[in-house]
């Protein structure tokens, strides 16, 4: 249990926005016991895997989701450049603005300030465990996350919450510094372990990932790693070795999870790709347990 009192001499700017593309309500499986999640909009890696190709980048208002709209919950505004706006109440989620969207992004975004993000979470609270911030890449919006994270370490109501990141361990550690000791755990995805498969499946280095998971776990905040197995297509099973070396230096409380590659949400490139099919994911479990000398989590569901 948190002491609400040791963040209570805080200031919190409750006026600090963040833009939300999603919430969910209820998740067991972003981090541990029952947690709202939260996902942020905007990413600053364009995986080819990627299952939320419409979190990475921003509406930039190019107007071509307004008029298929099916009930006319997407207009343009009155102002000189024409935003599109777009009209909660009239849309059925039918997701085709998302299917047409030629930059990767989503005009269904809303805009949360720190206090109604906080006032939505307290009508949730009594059901929760904690809440996770995910996206995109959340902490490309680490400001609202700090500002979010400690009003609920000062709010009474909320001080069984524990606070969680889902990110892809490209935060710098002057980033991480500032969240840390607002922090209760983190979650990295590890999506290859050379560096030049990293570049080619992201677009950026894995220096700074593995620096990330480094850090999170000498000062325990960091809950787990993440592995993605791609088919003929990761470099994960060849460097089997060294990626298991690595891992055993991480503390054992720390879980290692694997995710198997599937089309679902997938564009582009990879949508040729194989899947990975149950029994190849055994395949690498059974190898990686082996080395590492304790279990993993492997996917229940494969679609």
């Amino acid at each position: 249990m948190v002491n609400a009192d040791l963040f209570s001499g805080d200031n919190i700017n409750d006026n600090k926005t963040g833009l939300v593309s999603k919430i969910l309500t209820f998740s067991c499986v972003d981090g541990p016991g029952n947690r709202l999640v939260i996902f942020l909009q905007g990413c600053n890696y364009d995986c080819i895997t990627c299952h939320n190709p419409h979190t990475i980048n921003h509406c930039d208002h190019c107007g071509d989701c307004v008029e298929p709209c099916p009930t006319g919950a997407l207009t343009f505004d009155d102002s000189p450049n024409k935003k599109v706006i777009w009209d909660e109440a009239l849309c059925t989620q039918c997701d085709k603005c998302i299917d047409l969207c030629p930059s990767k992004s989503n005009p269904k975004i809303t805009t949360y300030t720190v206090g109604k993000l906080i006032e939505f979470t307290k009508k949730h609270a009594p059901f929760l465990s904690g809440v996770t911030i995910s996206g995109g890449e959340a902490t490309l919006q680490l400001p609202f996350i700090i500002e979010y994270f400690k009003a609920i370490k000062s709010e009474k109501s909320l001080s069984h919450l524990t606070c969680f990141i889902d990110s892809n361990g490209s935060l710098s550690e002057q980033g991480w510094t500032k969240i840390l000791p607002y922090l209760d755990g983190a979650m990295i995805d590890l999506k290859a372990w050379q560096n030049d498969t990293h570049l080619w499946l992201v677009g950026r280095e894995n220096h700074r990932v593995l620096h990330s998971i480094n850090l999170l776990a000498k000062h325990d905040k960091l809950h787990e790693v993440r592995l993605l197995y791609i088919p003929n297509k990761t470099d994960l099973l060849c460097e089997i070795d060294a990626i298991s070396e690595y891992l055993k230096t991480l503390p054992e409380y720390i879980t290692i999870r694997l995710n198997a590659f599937q089309h679902h949400g997938v564009i582009g490139e990879a949508l040729g790709w194989d899947k990975c099919s149950k029994v190849q994911m055994e395949e690498f479990e059974a190898k990686l347990v082996t080395r590492l000398g304790r279990s993993v989590i492997s996917p229940s569901i494969y679609t």
